[in-house]
């Protein structure tokens, strides 16, 4: 389709892969945490981070599956530097454990990717007692940006060089509940949906990234936030959405080729935020196709950011 290759002002369309949009970039002697880096747009996000000199670390669930990925782009490309580290975003003290692991080593930190996620499932709750998607996929990277941010900061200071932090988000954050964000009913069984609890996070991404810009600027941080739409892609984040197994899985599986990304194009966005020259000095924008592209209301709703920035600021103390 003629459409799918057309491109934006940056000058890339949503066909773009993310080696494409980082053609010719230097990341060599910066680094960058990618969370979720073991499989799907992740795993594809830290191998061409690497490709382009920076040195990975990927945030892991499974440091079995981690390792596995690390030796793989290790084999493809024999310079890359990348780590695998234990990080269960579901679990506050996994959390608290990865970000003390990390910050003790006496690494810098350039690049913040926040992209692990989960999405659509079953009423469960993580083991902090809270709603397992908005845990995941919000407060867990909340929490691990709050604990890095004051490395990324004293890099930023002493490198001269803008340090990123990246929200993978979803335009899922147009079907979120209609206030947005149930801030009173975020652990309610009965009124729960997975649809727009999916939502509800990826909302949470857009606004963390957007009231972290504020706070940021405030501060004179070299830092920005971003946050993104990585587009419509087949990885495993769709095994929730039929449940049981239908006719409809298996259609939309034998559909997605034709009109959903693979994984190399839906990496692009990430990279194209996370090192391009043109996103420089940008914060608190919201990417699709690695264009500026457009956010609901509520995603723009400053009061709304800022009521999750203290809700979430006192989930995690």
């Amino acid at each position: 389709m003629w459409l799918f290759r057309r491109p934006g002002p940056s000058g890339f369309s949503k066909s773009a892969t993310a080696e494409q949009v980082t053609d010719g970039i230097d990341a060599s002697g910066l680094t960058a945490i990618v969370t979720g880096g073991s499989s799907g747009i992740g795993r594809e996000t830290a191998r061409v981070l690497a490709l382009r000199g920076a040195h990975v670390v990927m945030g892991v669930r499974n440091v079995t599956a981690g390792k596995q990925v690390q030796e793989a782009i290790i084999k493809e490309i024999p310079t890359a530097k990348v780590d695998a580290m234990e990080l269960d975003l579901s679990s506050m003290a996994s959390v608290r454990k990865f970000a003390s692991e990390f910050n003790s080593s006496g690494r810098s930190l350039n690049l913040l990717i926040n992209n692990a996620g989960i999405m659509m499932t079953p009423f469960l709750l993580s083991k902090d007692s809270i709603e397992l998607q908005f845990a995941t996929n919000h407060l867990g990277h909340f929490l691990l940006t709050h604990l890095l941010l004051d490395n990324m900061k004293k890099t930023a200071r002493k490198s001269k060089i803008e340090g990123r932090i990246v929200n993978v988000s979803s335009e899922a954050h147009r079907f979120a509940y209609p206030k947005g964000i149930r801030f009173d009913k975020t652990n309610d069984e009965k009124q729960y949906n997975k649809y727009q609890a999916y939502g509800q996070s990826k909302l949470a991404n857009i606004l963390h990234a957007n009231e972290l810009t504020r706070h940021l600027k405030e501060e004179g941080a070299e830092i920005t936030a971003n946050s993104l739409h990585p587009g419509v892609i087949s990885t495993n984040l769709f095994r929730h959405v039929f449940t049981p197994p239908s006719f409809a899985q298996g259609f939309v599986s034998k559909l997605s080729s034709l009109l959903m990304k693979n994984v190399q194009q839906g990496a692009a966005t990430t990279c194209y935020v996370a090192l391009h020259p043109q996103v420089k000095g940008v914060s608190g924008a919201y990417f699709s196709d690695s264009n500026l592209a457009k956010t609901t209301k509520l995603a723009k709703d400053v009061d709304l950011a800022k009521r999750l920035w203290d809700f979430s600021m006192n989930l995690i103390k």
